[in-house]
């Protein structure tokens, strides 16, 4: 027999940091949830770049969904891409089914962007999922093993300079930790090539890295990462990028890999609701985080479009969207309870935070104004704390604290089928100039 039930149904899209903290708290609700997502796993994203370095595997940054929620019976987890969503039915439409709904949350996540270029994704490999990190950080070596046995040392020199586009958190990280890998674990492992050669390049299109932290922070980093050997190159712009390299108006950088981390968008936000958006595709919301006209789906995480002050919204970070997956969470509660709603929602910024290497860090909080040694230890606390009630956090800092004493990366795994500069039958492009 059909057991009917009479509680509230909330769906959830998306098990991201808004999304998953949604779910938490709506667990300990009267109301049956599901979580629908495409992928089966949380990715703790701060972290993804470490993958792509090699200094942790993917296990250490991403939790199976059902994992999370198996003690909560009212929560039911469906791996599911999502094409539409009726409105005036209340229901949600994915490959796997119909879902009907009397509260939605919209916490479907950014994509990386190349603002209009898609082609460059071919050959410019963003960072915003786990097979991003680990073609990343295939790209990488075979890069290396690749320069190893090159006949030329123009070649030689092509394969080992890694191109990183965009001056924010992900490009200074990278960057960074590209040069680590290559100057402090690899030197020693070739026998035809110098890895502490490799040219590593951060390219940034405004006038400084890091523009959300403090003048004084980024021109720290900027001479951080040059102290690491990073050429830093502000106000230039990229016109082209190529299998050859990148190119810079009228100058190129011949270029084995090109790591892009320019930009996000919100893909399928604007189509699944049928609202106009910002030019990032995120979905303006109001003060309670729901859509106009219908206060029964709330948009929350990098698709909400939320103001904040001085003109600025509300930015796309991990703290930002756990408080947002709170609110909504503790809306549609008060709601179910026939309570009054809760005030307004108020973002309480948390800081900005960078790491730049292995003992260099920036933050950026008030006044507090922190660099070097301490704000790297600071900076790996908080991500551990973001870890906590997820899984195994003691373990992934134990990690980094070995990986730290023997300043050694030691997931350097080249997995997957060969393609691309790493195919056995990969010739070298011609005609490639000198930068």
């Amino acid at each position: 027999m059909e057991t009917i039930t009479t509680r509230p149904r909330v769906l959830v899209i998306g098990a991201g940091f808004a999304g998953l903290m949604a779910v938490k708290k709506l667990a300990r609700q009267p109301v049956d949830v599901t979580l629908i997502d495409r992928r089966n796993h949380h990715l703790f994203q701060p972290l993804l770049y470490q993958v792509a370095t090699s200094d942790l595997a993917p296990s250490d940054v991403a939790w199976p969904i059902r994992e999370i929620f198996s003690r909560h019976r009212n929560v039911t987890v469906v791996l599911a891409e999502v094409s539409d969503i009726d409105q005036d039915q209340h229901v949600v439409i994915t490959d796997q089914g119909r879902y009907p709904f009397d509260y939605l949350v919209v916490a479907c996540g950014a994509e990386t962007s190349y603002f209009g270029r898609d082609d460059w994704a071919e050959v410019a490999l963003g960072l915003k999922r786990i097979p991003n990190a680990t073609d990343i950080r295939k790209k990488i070596l075979v890069a290396f093993e690749r320069a190893e046995t090159a006949d030329s040392t123009r070649e030689q020199d092509r394969l080992t300079t890694f191109a990183v586009v965009g001056g924010g958190p992900t490009g200074v990280e990278m960057a960074g930790a590209i040069a680590e890998l290559a100057r402090m674990t690899l030197a020693k492992d070739f026998r035809h090539i110098d890895a502490a050669q490799a040219r590593i390049v951060l390219i940034e299109a405004g006038p400084r890295l890091l523009s959300a932290f403090p003048e004084a922070l980024s021109d720290y980093t900027q001479r951080t990462l040059e102290r690491l050997g990073v050429e830093v190159m502000l106000d230039t712009r990229v016109t082209d990028i190529t299998a050859a390299g990148v190119e810079l108006g009228d100058r190129r950088i011949p270029a084995g890999s090109v790591i892009w981390g320019a930009g996000v968008h919100v893909p399928h936000a604007a189509c699944w609701l049928g609202v106009e958006t910002d030019r990032s595709g995120r979905v303006p919301v109001g003060p309670d985080l729901s859509l106009a006209g219908h206060p029964n789906i709330f948009v929350i995480g990098d698709a909400a479009q939320i103001a904040w002050q001085d003109g600025k919204t509300v930015p796309g970070l991990a703290p930002a969207a756990k408080q947002q997956g709170i609110y909504a969470a503790e809306a549609i509660a008060a709601r179910v309870a026939g309570h009054a709603a809760p005030a307004p929602f108020r973002y309480r910024h948390m800081g900005d935070l960078a790491t730049i290497g292995r003992h260099a860090a920036v933050i950026s909080y008030g006044p507090l104004k922190l660099r070097g040694f301490v704000a790297w230890w600071l900076w790996g606390m908080a991500h551990i704390y973001f870890l906590i009630g997820v899984r195994k956090p003691l373990l992934i800092a134990i990690n980094w604290l070995w990986s730290y004493l023997r300043a050694a990366k030691g997931v350097r795994l080249i997995t997957g089928t060969l393609g691309g500069t790493d195919d056995p039958a990969y010739k070298p492009p011609q005609s490639v100039d000198a930068a």
